[in-house]
């Protein structure tokens, strides 16, 4: 007997008949011959509601009453999933976080997993029931309840599978898969069938919010294999695995890319050591992640330092740096909040030559100016202006052969 864990979000469980096809969809699986864990988040807008409730009471909640709070919002969904299992004559059961128990920090409101006790799911399990957890929440060991952040059902789900030693988790989504871009964007992308925990991890940084970063670096660590599917539609999905069982790599995978970009210039500072500390250990202390980096030397011993950050944080990095530029004797400082980061990404890259220079010559073709890059093993970043976004993105889609009945 397969042991499965599959999870649903708040769209695959939004309304009550969207709830009734999910039990029919574990029904299905259980009868089959698995034993099955599911976690289910909140139904769709209900966390949003809670958090507004919040806000209007204090503008800074309590984070423990927060959690305490925001919690009952899975507890609602696993009722009634258990109920809507119950009605088709399938034994379930239902545990909150607290039950089963999921023991994390006491980081309220962004907790992190520390251990899964999963001797109460086993036993349910053995008796031939289906097992309901209510994802995104667990338990300090002082007994207070607290929630692990936004996203944090695929983090319950992969931590689940991992703890009781399960062959695959299934995320159910609002999409069948994983595509080589965003088919808004490029309507020719094509669903792929596999891909490294490596190349999730990037597409899900640059942007691609199919799964949480964390939940695919806690299946990486675990090898916990994962597999993205449809709530809504069948099919095979896109499997989350190893490199190793990743067959022969293409050269690239994907494309991905991330709007949520700026571009900082401090003009004409002093060449001198210590320059870059002087210019981020102001930008880091106030928590602000800094992303790719140039730094252009001039004949005259001066240098532009230009940085990217999260276009939200913009603002506050920009009157950082105000002072800071006062105080190195800068000539100026430069904004631009009308950038976009494009990147190739694949584990093919590290046994295939020429990546860099087909995708600069394919933006060249195009007259894209590429404003900044960054590489790392398995990725290829360009910052260039946000303009250009989609001719970039299909450009290099089509170049390196990931449409719709290309051979890979």
């Amino acid at each position: 007997m397969a042991l499965i864990v599959q999870k649903f979000g708040g769209t695959s469980v939004g309304s009550i008949e969207r709830i009734r096809a999910v039990a029919e969809r574990v029904q299905t699986r259980h009868r089959a011959g698995n034993g099955v864990v599911v976690v289910v988040s909140a139904m769709s807008g209900e966390t949003d509601r809670l958090l507004q409730m919040a806000k209007a009471i204090s503008s800074q909640p309590n984070p423990r009453e927060l959690d305490a709070l925001l919690s009952t919002g899975e507890q609602v969904t696993i009722a009634l999933l258990g109920m809507a299992l119950h009605s088709v004559g399938q034994e379930a059961i239902s545990f909150t976080g607290a039950q089963v128990p999921i023991e994390t920090d006491s980081a309220h409101t962004k907790a992190r997993i520390e251990r899964i006790e999963g001797g109460r799911i086993r036993q349910a399990l053995e008796t031939g029931k289906v097992v309901i957890v209510a994802g995104f929440q667990g338990i300090t060991a002082e007994g207070d309840i607290t929630t692990l952040g936004r996203g944090g059902s695929d983090t319950t789900a992969v931590a689940l599978a991992a703890a009781l030693g399960a062959d695959e988790c299934e995320i159910y989504t609002d999409v069948d898969g994983i595509y080589t871009t965003d088919p808004r964007v490029e309507p020719r992308a094509r669903r792929l069938d596999r891909i490294t925990f490596e190349e999730m991890l990037e597409m899900a940084s640059l942007g691609a919010k199919v799964l949480q970063t964390r939940s695919v670096e806690f299946a990486m660590n675990y090898h916990v294999p994962v597999r993205v599917l449809s709530s809504f539609a069948e099919g095979p999905g896109t499997l989350v695995t190893n490199e190793e069982n990743a067959m022969e790599a293409p050269r690239v995978s994907g494309i991905a890319f991330s709007r949520n970009e700026a571009k900082i210039t401090v003009v004409a500072v002093p060449d001198r050591p210590g320059i870059a500390h002087a210019i981020l250990g102001p930008i880091s202390a106030a928590n602000i992640n800094v992303d790719v980096i140039l730094q252009n030397v001039s004949e005259e011993g001066k240098t532009d330092f230009t940085f990217t950050v999260e276009r939200n944080d913009f603002g506050r990095a920009m009157a950082i740096l105000g002072d800071v530029a006062r105080h190195l004797g800068a000539q100026d400082v430069l904004g631009d909040t009308e950038i976009v980061k494009v990147s190739a990404v694949g584990v093919g890259m590290r046994s295939h030559a020429g990546i860099a220079a087909t995708m600069f010559e394919a933006l060249a073709r195009e007259n894209i100016n590429i404003q900044m890059i960054s590489t790392s093993e398995i990725k290829i970043s360009v910052v260039i202006a946000e303009k250009y976004l989609e001719l970039a993105v299909r450009t290099l889609h089509r170049a390196f052969g990931l449409e719709q009945g290309a051979s890979t």
